[in-house]
């Protein structure tokens, strides 16, 4: 399985998403449509910037993410 899989690039793949998440730009929507995209955009650059910070091992066929949620 670790030979098909590259964790380290799988991690600052969802870095970049983060950062692409937090620069993206408003589209032309109003009102209820633009709170709905903005709480999603939130939502989205925090999951991806969580899983894109952890740590991880692999051990006997278990891939295991550490994320440090302290400071």
């Amino acid at each position: 399985m670790t030979d098909e899989l590259n964790v380290d690039a799988m991690l600052a793949r969802f870095r970049d998403r983060a950062a692409r998440v937090k620069d993206r730009g408003m589209p032309p929507v109003a009102g209820p449509e633009r709170e709905r995209f903005l709480e999603q955009a939130s939502l989205d650059f925090q999951d991806y910037a969580i899983v894109g910070d952890a740590t991880w091992t692999f051990e006997d066929g278990i891939l295991t993410l550490r994320v440090d949620l302290s400071g």
